[in-house]
């Protein structure tokens, strides 16, 4: 796991971002992806393990499961050159108010990595997804609170 971080970070300060990959990169990477119907069957693994995650699964107990889901897949399908287009909300308007931390984060990574991998995704492909998700962090993410003063 401590490799794929090092490695997604190292290509991030490298400026090797996925989101500037020319289209037939991308849309390799959909494919790879088992296209629609695979990237479908990933984010509904994926909520498998995140309903079973004590980490997480507390943070979308009261959330539309159904939708979430159904955005996850528009948005990796889109941002892995398929033919979708995302119509949820950027991710730091989406995010606000529910304090997710990086061990949030890191849970809900794990449990896709768990999921791409129950889905025979190889890890070179994993890693170039994983990739371009990583710099969502930043948006997601609330900064902790400032410590109070004394005065």
């Amino acid at each position: 796991m401590k490799t794929l971080f090092k490695t997604t970070t190292l290509a991030l300060a490298l400026g090797l971002s996925p989101l500037t990959a020319q289209a037939g990169e991308k849309d390799a990477l959909y494919q790879q992806l088992g296209g629609t119907a695979g990237i479908t069957e990933i984010v509904s693994d994926l909520f498998d393990y995140i309903d079973k995650n004590p980490r997480i699964a507390p943070m979308f107990e009261n959330s539309n499961k159904d939708r979430i889901e159904k955005l996850l897949v528009e948005q990796i399908c889109d941002l892995s050159g398929g033919p979708c287009t995302y119509s949820g909300m950027d991710m730091k308007r989406s995010h606000t108010g529910l304090g997710i931390t990086n061990m949030h984060f890191n849970a809900m990574v794990e449990d896709l990595q768990k999921a791409m991998d129950d889905n025979k995704v190889p890890f070179r492909t994993q890693n170039k997804l994983l990739a371009i998700l990583a710099p969502m962090l930043k948006d997601m993410k609330e900064d902790p609170l400032p410590p109070e003063s004394d005065s």
